[in-house]
């Protein structure tokens, strides 16, 4: 039966001296129609007039609270701290301070949880914003909405060993997302990917199809922009994710032991073309090419079964010089780019 009454959302905003960004976030969700929200402000210890921002938006609107840390506790705690100490709504949302949600991004997302039981989160695009006003137009006339059996959506995540999400434009189960627990802690960087693996081993999945969810800023002050401009630690980071994973889904997929093989080598084979790649642009002393080798070894073990490793070492038999003079005629490279075009274009699609 169809609900009589609006939905309920809790918006977790976890802040650290994103003050003067702040008010977008929360106006964004203050404004959203259809559902009833409830925001809160977490401020992490800023020190820079962040909680004096946050208590004014609290004052203006009794659905703004504010939490503030005397001392700063880091993302993954706060994190956790809004969303399974505090929400208590139908529905949670993560948002950070200097992102935003697009007009009408709840009452979508909302509309097809309250539709689909058996889904445990919903989301769509995000629109990638660089934080100049007024915000980018965002497309909110969708063309319905996809619902994935969660062990697909799973495999598709090993088979490419890539998030889909970022994470603004998401809308959890609140009663789900408590009963799997909070973000990892080991995770820094990929705990967001986990989470919403971790969310398909217990429900299905929807995408909502044709539609912005939520801006997600880009920026040089990205969490993560210095940490992943390191190829090797985005690629631990990324295999540190799934092994997690496999590790919580216990007996809850008995294909474990070959997606384990499956993710493994497909980051092996990233590795190594992060690797020749080095040498196409003449790069070799700038890039770790090394660690890239080593991780690809410790990953997967042999080698000798990756196209990528025997490419590699004919460029190393070229050498940096006639590896990059030869890497317009170099055929890999075209249909790399050819296979990201694709990926991208299904993502488009199909949001996986």
């Amino acid at each position: 039966m169809r609900r009589s009454r609006k939905s309920t959302v809790d918006v977790v905003i976890p802040c650290y001296r994103y003050g003067s960004v702040l008010p977008t976030a929360v106006r964004s969700v203050l404004d959203q129609p259809g559902v009833d929200v409830r925001v809160l402000v977490i401020d992490d210890a800023s020190g820079d007039g962040s909680a004096e921002v946050a208590r004014d938006l609290a004052e203006a609107d009794s659905r703004v609270e504010v939490l503030e840390h005397r001392e700063n506790k880091g993302h993954i705690a706060t994190y956790n701290e809004g969303l399974l100490d505090w929400a208590k709504a139908d529905y949670s949302v993560l948002l950070s301070a200097d992102d935003a949600l697009t007009p009408g991004a709840l009452r979508r997302a909302t509309a097809l949880l309250d539709a689909h039981p058996e889904v445990g989160f919903a989301y769509g695009r995000p629109l990638h914003w660089d934080g100049s006003m007024p915000l980018p137009y965002a497309r909110t006339q969708g063309n319905g909405w996809t619902i994935y059996d969660g062990t697909s959506w799973l495999r598709r995540r090993f088979a490419v060993a890539d998030g889909c999400i970022t994470s603004p434009e998401v809308v959890v189960r609140t009663q789900l997302q408590q009963s799997v627990g909070g973000y990892d802690p080991e995770l820094r960087h990929t705990g967001d990917i986990e989470m919403w693996m971790r969310m398909a081993l217990h429900a299905d999945v929807g995408y909502l199809r044709g539609v912005d969810q939520a801006y997600y800023r880009v920026h040089g002050n990205n969490m993560s922009a210095a940490y992943y401009a390191s190829g090797v630690a985005d690629l631990r980071q990324r295999l540190a994710a799934y092994t997690a994973l496999l590790r919580r889904a216990d007996k809850l997929l008995p294909e474990q032991g070959e997606w384990d093989r499956k993710v493994r080598r497909v980051l092996a084979r990233d590795a190594l073309r992060r690797a020749g790649r080095a040498y196409d642009k003449g790069q070799v002393d700038e890039h770790p090419v090394d660690e890239l080798v080593e991780f690809a070894r410790e990953a997967t073990g042999d080698l000798t079964s990756l196209p990528e490793w025997h490419t590699l070492k004919f460029r190393q038999w070229l050498g940096q010089r006639r590896a990059s003079a030869l890497r317009p005629l170099v055929l890999t490279a075209a249909a790399r780019r050819v296979r990201r075009e694709l990926r991208v274009k299904r993502w488009e699609r199909s949001g996986v």
